[in-house]
Formats: C-alpha cells, structure tokens, sequence
C-alpha cells in the first residue's frame, strides 16, 4: 500500500467508528471521519486528536448520492486517493422484538437506505480511486445477526440489511480481485454504544479490533470473508 495510507471511516463521529479512527491512527494511518453532523465530527475529531495531525472531519451523507460524491472528491483533492475505506454508517430503528409482518415498509427503507445503499455508494465512488492504485482494503461493519448461519427471529429490517450488506462484501470482493483490493465484512459482537447500550458485553476498543486490523491486511490477506475477533465466521 501507499507510504501515506489514506483512510475513510462513516459514521466517524461516535462509537465503534470513532474507535476504529482512533486505532487507525495509531498505525499512523491518515484518517478521514465521516459525520451527518459536520459540528459533531469536528468535535469528536477535536477530542481523539491530542497532539496528532492525522485526523480531519467532513460532512457525510451516506444516504445521499451528491453529498457522497462530493466529500470523496473533497477527500482526494485535499489528502489524496484513499486507500481504505471503511462503511461503518449504520441504523437500527426497530425494536429487538420487531417481526416482519408488523414492520412497516418504511422502516424497511430507513434501515437499507444506509446499512446497504449507504455503503454501495461508498464504494461507487470510491473502488475507482483504489482500482489506480492498485491496492485498497474496504471492511463492511455487519453484524452477526446478518448471519444465514445463525438467522432467527427479531429485528427483521436489521438483520435482512446486514445479510444483504455481507452479500455485497461477497460481490465486491470477486469483481475487484484483479486490481489488489481486498473487501471483507466484520461482525464488532454486541458492543458498548448508544446502538448496542449499556448491557452490552463487549468493549468498543473490542469491536473496533478486528476492523482495523482488516484495514492494515497484506497485499495476501484474505478477502470476500467474514470476521469476529481475527477469525473467519460461517456467512
């Protein structure tokens, strides 16, 4: 990969996210955090920074095409072609005991407008600035309640966007092979955040691990897979 790693991370603003940028720049990664709240980015970049200078925040719209496309364009024109991109953005509007047949459509499009299409236009925009470069790592943040393996009841616009999130890494991951780009999904576990609340049994600096370490893959690495904790999981 490039000397000067470039990284995108959505959702940058709060929990795993914004732990996944603060590990990454520890590995001296420059990242850039993407935030709907340009006020709330800047803050939390604000707070993470110390004495570094290798973070920035931007306003991001994932759910908007334009917005995409213009803070990529702001990406490349200011620290150049970004070599990792992370799709963290995320929603969880439902209710745990939410069933399908009880789920408006509404709720249905919320929740694949930025847990799919979100990362779709992503990688629009994105997989050519890598196909140049001839290298990148792109890690879809699922769930493992998007697992065929494990796939029950609750939760259905959740759980049915994560699957289709995981059937994208799988995609991806066979048309960009010949070009050095390795695409994986994760699965953080249920994590401390405002998403997963205070029950939770995971640490973010837990969740954000395997993440980052997909991030920094060699050029070997493994690609089209599934992670939680370093270790492939059945899809």
């Amino acid at each position: 990969m490039p000397s000067k790693k470039i990284a995108i991370v959505t959702g940058g603003n709060r929990g795993i996210g914004l732990e996944i940028t603060r590990q990454l720049m520890k590995e001296d990664v420059f990242v850039v955090l993407g935030s709907r709240d340009l006020a709330k980015g800047e803050k939390a970049a604000a707070d993470i920074k110390g004495r570094k200078s290798n973070v920035v925040a931007y306003q991001l719209d994932v759910n908007d095409t334009k917005s995409v496309r213009r803070f990529v364009e702001q990406v490349e024109k200011a620290h150049g072609p970004p070599s990792i991109l992370v799709n963290n953005a995320g929603v969880y509007p439902e209710e745990t005991t939410a069933k399908v047949i009880d789920t408006p459509t509404s709720a249905w499009r919320e929740t694949f407008e930025t847990n799919l299409f979100g990362a779709v236009r992503m990688c629009r925009e994105v997989v050519p600035l890598m196909r140049k470069l001839r290298t990148g790592r792109i890690v879809n943040i699922s769930s493992g309640l998007g697992q065929l393996h494990h796939m029950g009841e609750g939760s259905p616009a959740y759980r049915v966007s994560k699957a289709a999130l995981n059937a994208l890494t799988k995609t991806l991951s066979a048309e960009v092979a010949d070009a050095g780009i390795l695409v994986n999904s994760m699965s953080p576990g249920w994590v401390k955040t405002d998403m997963g609340g205070e029950q939770a049994t995971r640490s973010v600096e837990e969740g954000a691990d395997t993440a980052v370490w997909l991030c920094m893959l060699p050029s070997n690495g493994p690609t089209g897979q599934f992670f939680r904790d370093r270790k492939p999981i059945p899809w």
